[in-house]
């Protein structure tokens, strides 16, 4: 039986296709061994987000040839898509696969192996219209389950590169991604969390209309598929990954509170707290209206989870424009904040502006919001010392010489409650149980107790 091993670098997306690549691999008669192992086959699903993920991509492709000079090395993803010339020319790659194409690893495997003679397989992912129908039967994960419903952007964001390596805007039929969360129920997952590289967009390229009007983001395909998923029996809860801030109008929020499933956890990505620097981002909102979207969200749910990314360093941020954009996330006051230094990809119109931002200047913009971040993420926390809620236990931990098992809330603030023994932690793994908070600990976890 030849052995695989498979690596993933970036999003869950990317995650839940290198997930997908070894359960097809597994199906061919492969065995899936760690990646540090020896192996006859090693897959890399690479990014390409920032300078550092290409690095990153390029160092863990010359990594799996040390491991094993005679095995074959697969470069797949994002990266593939964006420097193909490159890889074909690294000796260290035997195989090159771009993204949409994915789903024929085994296959590709298979005619190598016969012919030895093409190796690379990446297609103009810019005229790419079908969506490419990845599936899942298991995951890694014991309780909750990344589900991707839909492929490529738009935006054209004025920093990012991800347009050119997972093309336009594609998406999964309601049918497919219903029977993948179906078939995953079954086996005892409890929550879904629908994720898409632009995941606002799912199903816009069927409407007739433009998906903005008056500034608001159509939601109607990504709520109709979120309300059939709602129906399936045995499924306990719906989170959705990274969401456009047009997309939360009044009449959304109030249409997804009416689901008892789903997990008031919203990540709006933001880049930017300033409307200068928003503007050379081509980014279509303000910051008045973004600040909007999230009060529609407190009024219609009680102490929502809203989670972001912020950009430092991008060309032309003055220090006025940064501290603008310091005291705009302090007015919002986020759960959570994802905070990356500005990374100049070729071919982008970032990456020609004037006035490009020294990177010492990025580290300490950077050290400074994170310890930003640090603050609001513990008292968004703390508005539950003291209250009742609902965890999705997980896993059993150990903290500080104690057991515990572990889990979250709807708002997806990790809980720990005590455990007396190995027994009760399984008997509550995998169930979502009433509880009462205490104090946050000092790893950042709720405390609680069984109410």
């Amino acid at each position: 039986m030849p052995k695989a091993a498979l690596h993933n670098l970036g999003c869950k997306v990317n995650a839940y296709e290198t997930e997908a690549m070894e359960q097809q691999l597994k199906e061919h008669g492969y065995e899936i061994v760690p990646f540090g192992e020896m192996a006859d086959v090693y897959v890399i699903n690479t990014c390409s987000v920032t300078n550092i993920a290409d690095r990153k991509s390029r160092q863990m492709l010359h990594r799996a040839k040390k491991l094993n000079p005679e095995a074959l090395v697969v470069a797949a993803g994002c990266y593939v898509q964006v420097a193909a010339d490159a890889l074909k020319q690294d000796g260290s790659v035997d195989i090159i696969i771009g993204n949409n194409q994915k789903g024929r690893l085994a296959q590709i495997l298979e005619e190598y192996r016969k012919n030895g003679e093409e190796n690379s397989y990446v297609i103009d992912i810019s005229c790419t219209k079908e969506y490419e129908n990845l599936h899942l039967s298991v995951h890694g994960e014991h309780t909750r389950a990344f589900i991707k419903v839909q492929d490529g952007c738009n935006q054209f964001c004025s920093y990012c590169i991800i347009p050119y390596a997972r093309g336009r805007v594609r998406s999964r039929s309601r049918q497919e991604v219903v029977q993948e969360v179906t078939q995953l129920v079954s086996q005892g997952y409890r929550e879904v969390v629908l994720t898409g590289i632009h995941l606002s967009s799912y199903g816009i390229e069927h409407m007739e209309e433009n998906p903005v009007q008056q500034g608001d983001w159509n939601h109607r395909e990504l709520l109709a598929l979120i309300r059939e998923v709602h129906k399936i029996e045995g499924l306990k809860r719906i989170r959705l990954g990274s969401l456009e801030p047009r997309i939360i109008t009044e009449e959304f929020a109030k249409a997804l509170a009416a689901l008892p499933k789903f997990c008031p956890h919203f990540h709006l990505s933001l880049q930017s707290g300033c409307d200068e620097t928003l503007k050379r981002m081509n980014r279509h909102y303000t910051t008045e209206d973004y600040l909007g979207r999230c009060q529609i969200l407190r009024d219609v749910f009680a102490d929502p989870a809203i989670t972001t990314d912020v950009i430092v360093g991008f060309p032309g941020e003055t220090e006025a424009e940064f501290a603008a954009t310091k005291e705009f996330l302090e007015k919002v006051r986020f759960y959570e904040m994802h905070v990356f230094k500005y990374s100049r990809r070729e071919g982008t119109r970032a990456a020609v502006m004037e006035n490009q931002v020294p990177e010492t200047v990025k580290a300490e913009r950077s050290d400074e919001l994170l310890a930003l971040e640090q603050a609001m993420s513990r008292e968004y926390r703390q508005l539950f010392e003291g209250k009742e809620t609902l965890v999705l236990f997980e896993e059993p931990e150990e903290i500080e010489g104690r057991s515990y098992i572990t889990g979250f809330t709807p708002q997806y603030v990790r809980a720990a409650l005590p455990t007396e023994s190995p027994s009760q932690a399984e008997e509550l793994s995998g169930t979502i149980r009433r509880v009462r908070a205490g104090k946050v600990m000092e790893q950042g976890l709720l405390e609680v107790e069984l109410a």
